[in-house]
């Protein structure tokens, strides 16, 4: 850190014996050393997590989160902070969901004529958004396997049925999202088989229990799901293959209810020149309430307000605006930034870049850039200074699951911070998400990247890139084989009518 100080410190020198302007460099130093000097970041994690903790739209949790947004964004100086609101189709939380087995054990010494019976109570969650459903008693459980067709058609009638889904153990990025890709397909096959409900088996071992939602605008799903401990599914698992038919008792008194408000805080740096134009780096604020919402998003919401302090106390102004915005609403199916995205619209033609933060702290590896060939040279020159940190891969292609997704659909050039697992996965949505698990070291050295990659990008004299068209959009959905992914997210419809994206 000392090294890095001095060398800004002859670059400045340097430009001023010469009466010229501190060069590039030199603001670059200049951010990445204001970015590592001590600041509230800390502190900032901890009220948010410790003390307001798991934040889901439309309760008071997360209406507290909204104001500490606002209230760190001025400690950390921005120029002017607002909220926006947005509307979500349903509320929804948890009940006292409950789930019991009971299966006829084995009687080990044949001259007994009372068989014993096996029953204990299953450790499960709801899944978010899915519906409630009345205590039912006695209801038969059948295993379907992973939940292919095949597996549903071997399974035979499950009507009126509860099916155990089994899974893989989380592992990689990949096993995350087929978790997600997996869900549909499962539900569909359930539905049309008429069975009472879903129980997935949890993908993390030793009991820990997380929140998904496998539907994905905000909307009810179709019918009742849970997901039950690994260690409890596969003993049930266990029990049906060795011949002991299974029945379970189950209440999940989800509380569902009508449209609620949310909002985006979005504090902003007014560029020096070109006041119109602006960068946004951003991170969702919300989190599922299981855990306090540490790793996923909390620390990379602390990041976004870090940032803009770090920029701040440089100095140095863009030439563009920044906007530094906390998004709501991103686990029910980034809302808070498909509605921000589409209200500004109409100013999008000014947007010179997304940068999103929103995997832990695992340490950076480079960026993700929207299936946009052509930044890749003007992006390798900015991102140039953060070598030291470990950050040198650009990758062309296009990403679903974080708040870039509908400004990438807009044709805005966008950068998806591409983060090593560390220990994001296994504590991803779940009970363990603590503040206990942030790496502040690498954090610290996250906001450095994120300060010095948005300054950058809204330095430059001319945009990295255009706003490309829906035609252009398009082509490089089928470039980088992105439209498959949409079509097992269920997502190319909405493209191809229209109802997502650029309209022209």
């Amino acid at each position: 850190m000392r090294k890095l100080k001095a060398l800004w410190l002859c670059l400045v020198l340097s430009a001023i014996c010469l009466g010229a302007t501190p060069s590039t460099e030199s603001d670059n130093a200049r951010i990445i050393q204001s970015a590592l000097e001590p600041s509230p970041l800390e502190s900032n994690l901890r009220h948010l997590t410790d003390e307001i903790g798991g934040r889901v739209p439309g309760t008071p949790a997360m209406q507290r989160a909204i104001d500490w947004g606002v209230q760190t964004f001025k400690a950390a100086g921005a120029d002017s902070v607002h909220t926006e609101e947005f509307t979500i189709p349903h509320s929804w939380a948890e009940g006292a969901t409950e789930m019991t087995v009971s299966a006829t054990g084995t009687a080990l010494d044949p001259k007994l004529t009372q068989i014993p019976k096996i029953q204990f109570r299953v450790r499960c969650v709801s899944i978010a958004w899915a519906p409630a459903l009345a205590p039912v008693k006695h209801v038969p459980v059948i295993d379907v396997g992973s939940g292919s067709l095949a597996d549903f058609k071997n399974a035979g009638d499950i009507s009126g049925k509860i099916v155990l889904v089994h899974s893989v153990v989380l592992k990689t990025w990949d096993d995350l999202f087929a978790e997600y890709t997996n869900a549909p397909p499962v539900i569909n096959a359930a539905l049309k088989g008429k069975a009472k409900a879903v129980a997935f088996i949890a993908t993390r071992e030793h009991d820990i229990l997380y929140r998904h939602t496998n539907s994905f605008a905000g909307e009810i799903d179709r019918i009742p799901q849970v997901l039950v401990a690994r260690e409890d599914g596969e003993r049930i698992g266990r029990l049906l293959t060795s011949g002991h038919p299974v029945w379970a008792d189950l209440s999940i008194p989800s509380q569902l209810g009508g449209p609620i408000k949310t909002a985006n805080v979005i504090a902003e740096i007014k560029g020096s020149e070109r006041s119109q134009e602006f960068v946004i780096l951003g991170a969702h604020l919300d989190s599922w309430e299981l855990g306090t919402g540490a790793l996923d998003n909390g620390c990379n919401a602390a990041l976004v307000v870090d940032a803009l302090r770090a920029i701040e106390a440089s100095g140095l102004k863009p030439r563009r605006s920044i906007r530094f915005i906390l998004f709501s609403g991103e686990e029910e199916g980034l809302l808070g930034s498909r509605a921000y995205a589409t209200a500004h619209r109409p100013e999008l033609d000014n947007a010179a870049g997304v940068i999103i933060y929103d995997s832990g702290t695992g340490k950076t590896t480079g960026f993700s850039d929207g299936g946009r060939k052509d930044l890749l040279e003007t992006a390798k020159r900015l991102i140039a200074p953060l070598q030291q940190f470990g950050v040198t891969e650009l990758k062309t292609d296009m990403e679903w699951g974080t708040d870039h997704f509908d400004f990438m659909l807009e044709g805005v050039p966008t950068f998806v911070a591409d983060q090593e697992e560390a220990n994001y996965l296994e504590n991803y949505h779940a009970v363990s998400d603590t503040y206990d698990k942030v790496d502040f070291v690498q954090l610290k050295k996250d906001v450095a990247e994120a300060a010095e990659f948005s300054f950058a990008l809204a330095n430059l004299p001319e945009k990295i890139g255009p706003r490309f068209t829906r035609p252009q959009i398009e082509q490089s959905m089928r470039e980088t084989h992105s439209d498959e992914m949409f079509k097992a997210f269920g997502l190319w419809d909405d493209w191809e009518s229209g109802r997502l994206g650029r309209q022209k």
